[in-house]
């Protein structure tokens, strides 16, 4: 069965306190770095699953997304690459 290596960002849904993208925008502005209107901290994820075809490991990365590794309430998560490990 091959193998696929499914990379996941995880981050702080629009509207939600961040308060590390706020203490790391504040940083960059103190830097000077001032063209910086926002930072967002959240989490990469990369899984490597077993499964027949690309499509059955994004469906299995998604349901663990949903299931476990992103908080449906304050997160969203979205499949940033699969590819054959």
């Amino acid at each position: 069965m091959p193998r696929f290596r499914v990379a996941v960002h995880v981050i702080p849904r629009k509207g939600i306190l961040d308060p590390q993208g706020k203490a790391v925008r504040d940083a960059l502005h103190t830097l000077g770095f001032g063209s910086v209107v926002d930072a967002h901290v959240g989490r990469h994820l990369v899984l490597e699953v077993d499964a027949p075809a690309e499509a059955d490991a994004t469906a299995g990365v998604r349901a663990m997304c949903d299931k476990l590794l992103a908080n449906p309430v304050t997160e969203d998560y979205e499949i940033a690459g699969v590819q054959l490990a």
